[in-house]
């Protein structure tokens, strides 16, 4: 059963984005002194005293008529209110009230939902009388917080839980999977994440850098539960501007590394660029698994045969040789939710775990294939591999010295990991350890397998 949602809303720069923060006790919406930062729908699952429910901020309830982007924040506004168990109204107590917060008051008139209003900024009891201002808006009860300095939290937080249904009070399952959805500027990130949630979850626009936010959507599919973090697109360093955007990359890349996969948006009618390579290159450092999802493709499909865009991407993306490639058009749904079978396969591989003597079997197939070649006159040994983690794959190859081994060969050592073992699509951490000789006579019976895969014994 989803959990009810509590929708954060109110006029532009009232502090909806902090109180969220405050709320969840954590950071989630960007926040600024600016206005017009929060785009999206921004959700936290919060728990106090034992239930739970989905906080939703939302952009500022903006009434005059203007561009498409600000029309799409307002429809953004609008689903929150409708899907709403409880709405919060964030008022300002500095500015006291204003026709804009008499006009969201209007707005919430007729809606359904209880509504509890927030006089933010009451940093200390002297703003906080200023609250009493609010009252006129028309809803009870009114509650002085300040997001800044975490007061009222307590308070606000009983009237809403008093105003929630009763399934608040079971706890959200567990997500199979958390999918970080990467790609540059306008790839079509949004666009994918809303035909996995089955709704305009995310603002799509034509102007880039529409998401600001790292947003994180939840959606079920067979069953499960997923996370789906749409991130702010990337661009050159040279091109970021402004603090808004430098915090937006770098939350985008943390969601990258809070992530389980990664859906990695290429945008099939334009060439790979320079960000697509060093986001590729990021992702590659991370250890990833990751899906290269070739998104638009129903714009490039007369253009180009997906055989040879697959071998394109090889060549262009070196280092992410072994992901595999999904063809989609999220516009009319094409292999979106196919690509997410696709990613639960990849995270059941990086889960995998096996056997030391299979892996020295393997290692010992690979040097009889290949031996490490001998840049001096030490001549390189394997003695014996074992693996040590999982998410990623993580192998420990115990060797004579591990500079005598070159990137060559253990690029090589990984291929034959995973044509021969169970994680053939994802990447492989691939430690080289050294371990000298005359430890191996006190080790017994294991000291003999690990002959079977040295080089010249």
């Amino acid at each position: 059963m989803p959990l009810p949602k509590v929708a954060i809303v109110g006029r532009p720069n009232v502090g909806k984005s902090s109180l969220l923060n405050m709320l969840a006790r954590r950071r989630i919406s960007i926040v600024e002194p600016s206005a017009g930062v929060t785009r999206d729908r921004v959700a936290a699952v919060v728990e106090h005293e034992g239930r739970w429910f989905e906080l939703v901020d939302t952009g500022g309830m903006d009434f005059r008529t203007g561009a498409e982007l600000a029309a799409d924040v307002q429809r953004q506004v609008r689903y929150a209110i409708e899907e709403a168990a409880v709405i919060v109204l964030v008022a300002d107590v500095k500015d006291g009230r204003t026709p804009l917060d008499v006009q969201a008051a209007e707005r919430l008139r007729g809606v359904k939902a209880p509504v509890v209003v927030a006089a933010n900024k009451a940093d200390n009891d002297r703003l906080a009388l200023g609250a009493a201002e609010f009252h006129s808006l028309g809803f009870q009860p009114v509650v002085p917080v300040s997001a800044k300095h975490s007061r009222g939290r307590r308070e606000l937080l009983a009237e809403v839980l008093a105003r929630l249904p009763a399934e608040a009070a079971e706890a959200p399952p567990e997500p199979a999977m958390k999918i970080a959805v990467v790609g540059k500027r306008n790839a079509g990130k949004s666009t994918f994440i809303n035909a996995l949630a089955g709704q305009e979850r995310v603002i799509v626009s034509e102007a880039p850098g529409t998401t600001r936010d790292a947003v994180d959507i939840r959606f079920e599919k067979d069953g499960l539960t997923y996370i789906a973090i749409d991130t702010a697109g990337m661009r050159k360093r040279k091109s970021v501007a402004g603090d808004i955007e430098f915090y937006s990359l770098a939350r985008a890349m943390q969601s990258v590394r809070r992530a389980d996969v990664v859906l990695f948006l290429i945008d099939a009618p334009t060439p790979v660029s320079q960000v697509d390579k060093h986001l590729g290159a990021a992702i590659e450092r991370g250890f990833k698994p990751v899906v290269l999802v070739v998104s638009k493709w129903d714009l490039a499909r007369g253009r180009a045969d997906a055989d040879a865009f697959a071998r394109y991407l090889g060549k262009v993306l070196p280092g992410l040789p072994y992901a595999p490639v999904s063809l989609v058009s999220a516009r009319d749904g094409r292999n979106v939710l196919a690509t997410v079978d696709l990613a639960r396969s990849l995270y059941k591989q990086a889960s995998m775990r096996v056997t030391t003597a299979a892996l020295n079997r393997v290692i010992e197939h690979a040097v009889r294939l290949r031996q490490p070649p001998s840049p001096t006159a030490r001549l390189p040994k394997i003695y014996y591999a074992t693996q040590v983690a999982v998410r990623p794959p993580t192998v420990v190859l115990f060797v004579n010295d591990p500079d005598l081994f070159g990137e060559d060969y253990r690029r090589f050592i990984e291929n034959r990991l995973r044509e021969e073992l169970p994680f053939p699509e994802v990447p492989i951490r691939l430690i080289l350890r050294a371990h000298f000789e005359q430890d191996e006579k006190h080790r017994g019976r294991r000291s003999e397998n690990r002959r079977r895969v040295d080089r010249g014994r």
